[in-house]
């Protein structure tokens, strides 16, 4: 059995959709643009923030995270800018998303349209204490693709 957590959502205007989720075990709930207009155009490398029209009380120890929608990525290069958005829990502002367009095409984002999915997690807050010496390892200072191909 999987483990739900209230989550309190604010349509700050009344059109807009709350967060669904599109089957009994996805992970991220998709959201909404709430445009303006009917459409927002986005030219082939360019960013614009696209509002929800929520906002959103996560409970202490989550964090709601953005990230793309895997249709409109793959089939459209749609995609946050920022990879992943993070959204903490004492944010009280709009959940807005900053769309990017990696397509060499023009792209319109039409009001209702799903543009990105939230997912909500626990995480653990890090007390960060300085040291003289760290454990070696076997991978050692090795990084980027240091550990090979497979």
């Amino acid at each position: 059995m999987m483990e739900k957590i209230t989550v309190r959502i604010k349509k700050l205007r009344e059109e807009a959709i709350l967060p669904r989720y599109g089957s009994e075990y996805a992970a991220g709930a998709d959201l909404c643009a709430l445009t303006e207009g009917e459409t927002v155009s986005l030219l082939p490398g360019e960013t614009k923030l696209i509002p929800t029209g929520l906002a959103i009380e996560i409970p202490q120890g989550f964090a709601g995270f953005i990230y793309a929608r895997s249709g409109i990525a793959a089939k459209r290069g749609l995609a946050p800018a920022n990879k992943v958005g993070v959204i903490d829990s004492d944010y009280r502002g709009e959940i807005m998303v900053a769309l990017h367009n990696h397509s060499d095409e023009v792209q319109n984002i039409a009001r209702g349209e799903r543009i990105a999915q939230l997912v909500i997690a626990p995480f653990l807050t890090a007390i960060f204490t300085e040291a003289e010496e760290l454990d070696d390892t076997e991978r050692g200072e090795g990084g980027f693709g240091s550990t090979g191909r497979n």
